[in-house]
């Protein structure tokens, strides 16, 4: 991006903060568990004019539970307040005059939700983004891209998350990320995670948690875990909405969700459907040193690629309150994708003095289709004495997915070329099956301020991927088997969990303790006639966070965690990818699990229009597993193999800074910085022992304009460091405007991405006897127009009464 687009971005964001009169008028009030009296800190507060869907301002109880709203116009006004674990209560027609500016609240007691079974919660309005010392959440309904969009669209405005060019989502930070779905892992329920969240509607999406140390409760892969929550159930009675969103590159999207509820039961479904139409170009340039003869040769490719791809997604649930004290919550998802693509490559050998020596050129067509399909059902048992919770859970899933491609290579220069054309077909058929069962307790110790839990879990996998490689004879005009490159490759893995945790929260103060156990069982076969049988191996995770909140607008917070990367199939398969021939891949099936110990300590500032939470970080990795590449030259051609490994260790030191400023009703700003150290030590090749810096930033704008209309604007940047090389800096931008009509019914949005150019990518990377650059360019600037229209019957229920 030119300096002149980010001067102009970041003057139209500052242009954008207008100067707001102050008013006199005051509420206050304190927050209490309804049964000890307990202050409730950190409970969310939101303050409503009369009549307006979104809150004037949001703000937290301090350690006191106690909260204040200050220069406020005179008027009337509703308060709602919430807090994990409790009701919501709401407090209608606050009036603030000139002869009475200032109104205590009084007492406001809460409830637990373990005590009050049946009665209608009122769900408090919560602020975007909302933080802890080992978890970001981001409320999504407070986005503009809420509605009309998908999973992958939202992930891009996340703290701490970036989304990839092929759509796969991480932490900041973090090697390894997984992907869960209301606390399940989504890659036991798709074989390409980034298709599912690519077709998820964004409107079944209730929010998204960015987990920087993962309770115990939940599986011990991964450095971190982003945990999309899903909506459950709207308001009683029956509501939904429809919408559709098409772009001038030629994608659309068409999404529909409903929710019926009653008094004990609700049902919801919803379902969307995707196309998109892709378009890249690449250049790759490659520097080979022939150590032997002293010499240095170059391969310069450069590439073209279009793709088409559709998909579906469908989704049901139940939820049925059987009776006060029984849940029965039953669900499933059904993912289905088809893609096409035609890429072409042309392949310059050049010599010592940069002239060509040789020109090939590769024709490659390509089909594919996926499957998916999951089942959920969760059985909850509550006490109403003691507040105990007994819960069991199942997942069932199954997926497959057929990929062909077809390569057709030929020689262009020289003319009298006698290397053959070649022609290749290569089939990839995959199939995948899944068992989770767990069981979950957890009850209150002390006057429900903390929690025991404690559960089980067992996870069976199963993986079968078949490669068929049929390789064209011109002279018998037939397609023969490759039998090196042909393979069949089966996958099981069982992994047998157990857990205990202690959470405790005190005045100003909450504390969570847990230990994970794991005993893994993983065996595979190769149909070469290779079989690997990993002995059982038991691993130990330890988890701690505590946190502190003092001076009524500061906390510090302090969490520890050990983690691990198993090696599953991807990396795992030895079968090889030779599309281009210069460049192949293949998985190692010797590879060892990962451990990592992870460290945070972050501090917190809280004012009533800003908030800054600064972080440092520090994770020790043993036995990295990333992908390490070589050159061979054999007679004078270089062919490059990359494949996985344990490289070493890798200490990574990192700080991370994210703001919000706020300073009107109607404009919030926000941003976040990540910058990380990392240092790669390596006893099987000195050449992975670097040193190297990755840089994350963004920066976002929300405004509500007059006329029901609302703007919002982001800029992300990122710059990562890998074993053997760096992913230089890539700049991504999105705007949208969105404008509601029909009393808040049908909303219009306008969404411009990437408006000031097209992304780009560019990786470098070098060994011993090469240095290599791949550039990418890829159609990411587009113009989307989304329409959608909500439909509602809801019952009316009185709001529960003032709490004095």
């Amino acid at each position: 991006m030119k300096p002149q687009s980010i001067a102009l971005f970041l003057f139209l964001t500052l242009c954008t903060a207008g100067v707001f009169a102050a008013d006199k008028g005051l509420i206050t009030g304190k927050v209490v568990e309804q049964i000890g009296g307990l202050a409730v800190p950190s409970a969310v507060i939101a303050i409503y004019e009369s009549g307006a869907e979104r809150p004037l301002s949001t703000t937290s109880a301090d350690e006191n539970g106690v909260f204040k709203f200050n220069a406020l116009k005179y008027g009337t006004y509703k308060v709602r307040v919430s807090y994990v674990g409790f009701t919501s209560l709401t407090i209608n027609e606050v009036t603030l005059t000139a002869q009475q500016p200032e109104k205590n609240l009084g007492t406001l007691k809460l409830a637990s939700e373990q005590n009050n079974l049946n009665e209608v919660t009122i769900t408090a309005e919560k602020p975007v983004i909302e933080f802890a010392a080992d978890m970001i959440t981001y409320n999504v309904d407070k986005s503009i891209l809420a509605e009309g969009s998908t999973a992958t669209d939202i992930l891009k405005n996340v703290p701490m998350v970036q989304v990839d060019i092929d759509g796969n989502a991480t932490i900041a930070g973090k090697r390894s990320t997984r992907i869960f779905i209301d606390g399940k892992p989504s890659d036991y329920m798709t074989s390409n995670i980034s298709d599912l969240l690519n077709v998820l509607p964004s409107d079944a999406i209730e929010k998204i948690e960015v987990m920087t140390n993962p309770p115990a409760r939940y599986s011990a892969d991964g450095e971190g875990i982003i945990n999309i929550v899903m909506k459950k159930g709207f308001k009683i009675g029956f509501n939904g909405n429809a919408g559709v969103t098409a772009g001038l590159q030629g994608n659309t999207n068409m999404n529909t969700n409903a929710s019926y509820r009653s008094k004990n039961y609700s049902l919801t479904g919803s379902a969307a459907y995707r196309s998109n139409i892709n378009k890249s170009s690449s250049h790759a340039y490659r520097e080979n040193f022939d150590l032997v003869k002293d010499t240095t040769f170059y391969y310069d490719n450069y590439g073209n690629n279009k793709s088409n791809s559709n998909g579906a997604n469908f989704r049901a649930g139940l939820d049925w309150d059987i009776n006060p004290q029984q849940n029965l919550r039953v669900s499933s998802n059904f993912n289905t994708n088809s893609n096409n693509s035609r890429a072409g490559t042309d392949f310059n050998y050049l010599n010592e003095e940069l002239a060509l020596k040789r020109l090939r050129q590769q024709m490659s067509t390509a089909d594919g289709a996926s499957h998916n399909f999951v089942f959920n059902a969760d059985y909850t048992l509550k006490s109403t004495e003691k507040g105990d919770k007994l819960s069991l859970g199942l997942t069932i899933n199954r997926n497959a997915s057929d990929n062909f491609r077809l390569l057709d290579r030929h020689e262009i220069f020289p003319a009298n070329s006698k290397i053959k054309p070649s022609l290749r077909e290569n089939t990839d058929d995959l199939a995948n099956s899944g068992l989770t069962l767990n069981l979950d307790y957890d009850r209150p110790v002390f006057k429900k301020r903390d929690q025991l839990e404690a559960g089980i879990q067992f996870n069976q996998r199963n993986n079968d991927n078949g490669m068929l490689v049929r390789d064209f004879d011109f002279d018998t005009e037939q397609y023969l088997i490759a039998e090196k490159l042909s393979n069949q490759f089966q996958y099981h893995e069982r992994i047998l969990a157990g857990y205990t945790s202690y959470n405790y929260r005190g005045k100003g103060i909450g504390i969570k303790a847990g230990l994970r156990a794991e005993l893994t069982d993983v065996n595979f076969d190769i149909s070469t006639g290779s079989n690997y049988n990993i002995k059982p191996y038991l691993s130990l995770f330890p988890t701690l966070s505590i946190n502190h909140f003092f001076n009524k607008r500061y906390n510090i917070g302090a969490t520890y965690s050990v983690r691990i990367n198993r090696p599953r199939e991807n990396a795992l398969n030895p079968q090889i990818n030779d599309n281009d021939t210069l460049n192949i891949s293949y998985g190692n099936p010797k590879l060892s699990p990962a451990y990592t110990h992870q460290m945070d300590i972050s501090f917190g500032a809280f004012g009533e229009k800003w908030s800054f939470t600064p972080r440092l970080s520090y994770s020790s990795s043993r036995g990295v597993i990333e992908r390490y590449r070589e050159v061979n030259i054999i007679n004078g051609t270089a062919y490059s193999e990359s494949t996985y490994f344990n490289v070493g260790t890798n200490n990574i030191f990192g700080l991370i800074l994210i703001g919000n400023y706020r300073p009107g009703k109607n404009l919030s700003t926000n941003a976040n910085f990540t910058l990380s150290q990392s240092n790669y030590r390596s006893s099987m090749n000195t050449a992975l022992n670097r040193k190297g810096l990755s840089l994350r930033s963004a920066l976002g704008i929300s405004m509500q304009l007059p006329l029901k209309t609302a703007f919002e604007a982001n800029l992300n940047y990122a710059n990562n460091v890998n074993a053997q090389g760096r992913a230089k800096g890539s700049i991504t931008s999105s705007m949208a405007a969105r404008k509601v009509f029909l009393k808040n019914r049908l909303n219009a949005r306008v969404s411009v991405s990437d408006p000031f150019g097209r992304r780009n990518n560019t990786l470098f990377s070098e060994g011993i006897n090469f240095k290599m650059q791949n550039y990418t360019n890829s159609n990411t600037s587009n113009l989307t127009l989304s329409l959608n229209y909500r439909f509602t019957k809801i019952k009316k229920v009185p709001p529960p009464p003032e709490s004095k």
